[in-house]
């Protein structure tokens, strides 16, 4: 478990505080128009149980990176926070100037503000070391206004920026609850022990991140059930004639020129433990799922797009027979009806059981909202996507480690 301290602390020490809170709420943009997703429903709880507990919350988040076309200021984010929490968010078009420090001053308690996207100060992106971004101006600025600072960006947890990082070595600072609940969870399979089997489905179109995950953590696993790119990568060199790119696709040749001897080496040392599609699905000629068994394929001349049947079905059994189940990365393309079943299939076999379950990565996540999965039948579903992939490998997580180092400072 981390040694950070949490809110319980933050509780015991402070009341009516001005508390500066990262959140993570990036999110996807259509038609110019920000998404609502997962995240602003777990951070607002974060948000929330300080705001009633009369806290004076400012909140900091980022918005895409610059020069993309999602990056963006955060007046949107701040209507979609307040939806969520049932009280009103201000926005602040500024992040450390004096329109925000002015704003801070001015908050009345159980108020939320939210500043602008944080990504648009120089000193965010800024090459440092965390040590060097607590003596920056928008670490140093906004600490000055604020008695305390909250970390719930989780998700963002491996990425040493400013105010995920600077903060800690200025204000006492404590892990909120998304922070607290997602390390915990994602961190399971490194650190529980567990006396039945260990069950990992993995998919998912990076391939890179599978690979490193099932090399890394292959002695906690007793079963991997691989679908997605990965999958077919991994067939591919169990001498299966697919996981190379036809009809324009790009997304196998490169990843398997990169990963290939990872892949080989993984499926030589650990091949017992690994379970490879035994049938694939593909659009038709009417433009209707169609199913293919392994040994039918000659050659690759369409793109598998979901496992096919047999293979769901026998990944239902192994995750029947799991103590735990974890997920990174979709079966198929589960975004288009046809080619959700390997995806769903197993998040139904795994609600269905009362085994321990972790579902990572916010694209497969979203599967369980989008086919009427209850959430409360996992365990656990993360809305981290990179913290996940580092906390399943073991790396560490640099704003975790540094709310682990500044405990000292926080609880003196």
């Amino acid at each position: 478990m981390a040694s950070f301290a949490t809110l319980d602390a933050l509780s015991e020490r402070f009341s009516e505080a001005r508390v500066l809170v990262r959140l993570d709420l990036n999110s996807p943009i259509e038609d110019g128009t920000v998404q609502d997703n997962r995240r602003f429903e777990r951070h607002a709880r974060t948000v929330s149980e300080l705001a009633e507990a009369g806290h004076r919350v400012v909140c900091l988040a980022h918005q895409g990176r610059p020069g993309r076309d999602d990056f963006t200021h955060l007046d949107q984010h701040a209507g979609i926070l307040s939806d969520h929490l049932d009280r009103d968010v201000q926005y602040v078009d500024d992040i450390c100037g004096a329109t925000a420090i002015d704003a801070i001053a001015d908050a009345d308690p159980g108020e939320v503000l939210l500043l602008d996207n944080v990504r648009m100060h120089d000193d965010e992106l800024a090459d440092r070391d965390p040590e060097a971004h607590a003596n920056s101006d928008l670490v140093a600025t906004l600490a000055d206004a604020a008695d305390a600072y909250v970390n719930d960006a989780y998700s963002a947890a491996h990425r040493g920026h400013a105010s995920l990082v600077g903060f800690p070595h200025v204000l006492p600072a404590y892990a909120g609850r998304v922070m607290e609940t997602e390390y915990e969870a994602n961190s399971a399979i490194a650190t529980r022990e567990f006396d039945g089997q260990v069950t990992m489905v993995v998919g998912g179109t990076k391939a890179t991140d599978v690979i490193q995950v099932m090399d890394a953590i292959g002695n906690k696993v007793d079963a991997f059930c691989l679908g997605g790119i990965a999958g077919e990568l991994f067939l591919r060199a169990a001498g299966h004639p697919v996981g190379h790119d036809v009809g324009g696709s790009d997304r196998f040749d490169e990843q398997w020129e990169r990963n290939e001897e990872t892949i080989r080496a993984v499926l030589d040392e650990r091949g017992d433990q690994i379970h490879l599609p035994l049938d694939l699905a593909y659009a038709d000629e009417y433009d209707q799922r169609a199913e293919i068994a392994l040994w039918q394929i000659d050659e690759k001349s369409t793109s598998f797009l979901d496992v096919g049947s047999a293979s769901i079905d026998s990944y239902r059994d192994i995750v029947a027979d799991s103590e735990a189940v974890f997920v990174k990365g979709a079966l198929g393309v589960f975004e288009d009806e046809r080619f959700a079943d390997g995806t769903v299939g197993v998040l139904e076999a795994i609600a269905d059981t009362d085994c321990f379950s972790v579902v990572g990565g916010g694209d497969t996540s979203r599967a369980i909202g989008m086919y009427g999965l209850d959430e409360t039948d996992f365990s656990h579903v993360s809305i981290a996507g990179g913290a996940y992939i580092r906390a399943l490998t073991g790396e560490p997580l640099v704003a975790v480690e540094t709310l682990e180092h500044c405990r000292p400072k926080t609880e003196a």
